[in-house]
C-alpha cells in the first residue's frame, strides 16, 4: 500500500514524540578541518555566533535559550552521517549539513525521524517541492537556479544572444559538482552554446589537464562549481593560462574571499555568484563584536566578521531563528519539538522590512515558503573581485532564474524520486 508522503515512512519515529525540550538544540555539522575548512569554518563561525547573540541580547528566542552541538565532519560524508546519529538524540530540531553528500544520505534519516533539514542553496535541488519532501527546505535558492542565473547573466552581457558561444564547466565530481550539468544542458540545447564539461577530482588541487585542455579550447566562459582548495587552484590556473578573469564566474559555493586572495592580484576580475549581499557595515555585526566577541563568546577567533561565508552562516543561522518564532507563534508554545519547527518553516515569509529591524536590511531576497514551494525565489547576484581594494563589489541586482526550464526539471526529478520511494505527494 501506497504511503502518503515520505514523511509518513515514521510517523512512529522517537522524534515525532520527543516532549518538548527546555532548551533549543541546534546541532552545527562543522568542518574546520581538512581541504575544506577554509569555506567551512568562516560558515559555521557565523551561524553559531548569530545564535550566540540571541542568547547574549534575548535570552534566546521566545524566551528559550539556544544550545549549540557542534559536531566535525570534515566534510566526509560517513562522518557527517555519524555526527548526525550521535546528535539527534539531543533534542535536535534541525540540521544545516553544508554537505550535498551528507544532505542526500540525510534526507531519509531525517524524514524517517520527523527533523527538518534545511539546505540552503545546495543540497538536492528537487528538494524544493515540498509536497514530495515534506521535511526538506532549500530556500532561497537552489543549484539549478544558481545555473540559470549565470546563464541569464551571460545572455544580458551578449545582447540576449549566445548562439554559437562555447561554455566550459568546470565542476567538483561529486553529487555537489553534478547537479548543475541537466540545467546547463537544457539551456545549452535552447539558447544554442555548447557546452564542454571538466571534472574536477576531490579535493581539486590537481587541475592542469583541465585548465590546458581550456587553454586549447578557447571557451568563451568558464563558469564553476567548486569548493574548498579546488577553487584556489582553479583561479590559479586561470591566471597560469591567462585565461580573461571577467569571463570566469564561479557559483556562489566559489565565491569567498580565500577563493581569490592566494592568486594575488591575478585573481582581480573574477566573477562569482552570491545569495546574500556581502556588507561589512551590517549593524548586526556591531552586535556580535559587542555582545559575543568581546565577551568571549565567539565561535571563532574572530578575525571572520563580516566575509562572505561568515556572512552566509549568519544569514542561515537568521533564517532558522525567524522560523523557529514562527513556529512558536502556530503552536503558542516557546519549546518547540522538530515537527513544530517544520511547520514555522513552512510558513516563514522574510520581508525586507524584518531584515532591516534585524539589522541585516537587504542582506537576501525577500521570499516566502508554502508546502508546495520549499525552495524560495532563487535569485542571486553576480559579484566581481576587486584585488586592489581587497574586496567583493556586486554588479548586479538580484537576477531571477529562469523558471520556465527550472521548474519542469525539478517536477521530473522529485516525481521519479517519489515513484522509485513509494511516495505519494502532498501537504503534512
Amino acid at each position: 500500500m501506497k504511503m502518503k508522503t515520505l514523511a509518513a515512512m515514521a510517523l512512529a519515529g522517537t522524534m515525532a514524540a520527543a516532549p518538548a525540550m527546555a532548551e533549543l538544540v541546534i546541532p552545527d555539522l562543522s568542518y574546520r578541518t581538512g581541504p575544506y575548512a577554509a569555506g567551512g569554518t568562516p560558515f559555521s563561525d557565523g551561524y553559531q555566533d548569530y545564535f550566540n547573540l540571541l542568547n547574549a541580547r534575548d535570552g534566546g528566542i521566545g524566551g528559550e535559550p539556544v544550545r549549540i552541538v557542534e559536531c566535525e565532519t570534515g566534510y566526509n560524508t560517513e562522518k557527517g552521517v555519524e555526527c548526525y546519529e550521535s546528535t539527534k538524540g539531543e533534542g535536535a530540531l534541525i540540521y544545516q549539513p553544508l554537505s550535498t553528500g551528507i544532505t542526500y544520505q540525510l534526507i531519509p534519516k531525517a524524514t524517517a525521524d520527523n527533523i527538518p533539514i534545511h539546505t540552503m542553496g545546495y543540497g538536492r535541488t528537487s528538494a524544493a517541492n515540498g509536497e514530495v519532501f515534506n521535511w526538506v527546505f532549500n530556500y532561497p535558492a537552489n543549484y539549478w537556479d544558481a545555473a540559470s542565473v549565470m546563464v541569464n547573466y551571460l545572455l544580458e552581457e551578449n545582447g540576449g544572444d549566445l548562439g554559437g558561444k562555447k561554455i566550459a564547466l568546470v565542476y567538483h565530481n561529486s553529487a555537489y559538482g553534478k547537479e548543475p550539468i541537466r540545467t546547463l544542458e537544457s539551456l545549452s540545447a535552447q539558447h544554442g552554446f555548447t557546452l564542454s564539461q571538466l571534472a574536477v577530482d576531490h579535493p581539486g588541487q590537481e587541475q592542469k589537464s583541465q585548465w590546458l585542455q581550456i587553454r586549447r579550447e578557447r571557451p568563451d566562459y568558464v563558469l564553476m562549481w567548486g569548493w574548498g582548495v579546488m577553487n584556489q587552484v582553479a583561479v590559479q590556473e586561470a591566471a597560469n593560462i591567462n585565461f580573461p578573469m571577467e569571463n570566469f564566474i564561479g557559483n556562489w559555493w566559489a565565491g569567498a574571499e580565500h577563493d581569490v586572495t592566494p592568486a594575488g592580484a591575478a585573481a582581480n576580475g573574477y566573477k562569482s555568484l552570491n545569495m546574500n549581499r556581502v556588507d561589512a557595515d551590517l549593524p548586526v555585526f556591531a552586535e556580535i563584536k559587542t555582545l559575543v566577541h568581546d565577551a568571549g563568546n565567539a565561535a571563532g577567533d574572530g578575525s571572520n566578521l563580516g566575509s562572505v561565508l561568515y556572512t552566509r552562516g549568519m544569514y542561515a543561522a537568521m533564517l532558522a531563528a525567524e522560523a523557529i518564532a514562527k513556529a512558536q507563534e502556530i503552536h503558542g508554545v516557546s519549546a518547540i519539538t522538530p515537527a513544530q519547527l517544520r511547520d514555522g518553516m513552512e510558513a516563514l515569509e522574510i520581508t525586507e522590512a524584518r531584515m532591516a529591524e534585524l539589522g541585516m536590511a537587504k542582506i537576501g531576497p525577500e521570499f516566502s515558503v508554502s508546502c508546495q514551494d520549499h525552495g524560495g525565489t532563487g535569485l542571486g547576484i553576480v559579484q566581481q573581485w576587486d584585488a586592489g581594494a581587497g574586496k567583493w563589489v556586486a554588479l548586479t541586482d538580484y537576477i531571477a532564474p529562469d523558471n520556465a526550464v527550472t521548474d519542469p526539471l525539478v517536477k521530473e526529478d522529485s516525481m521519479a524520486f517519489a515513484s522509485e520511494n513509494n511516495i505519494e505527494p502532498g501537504c503534512l
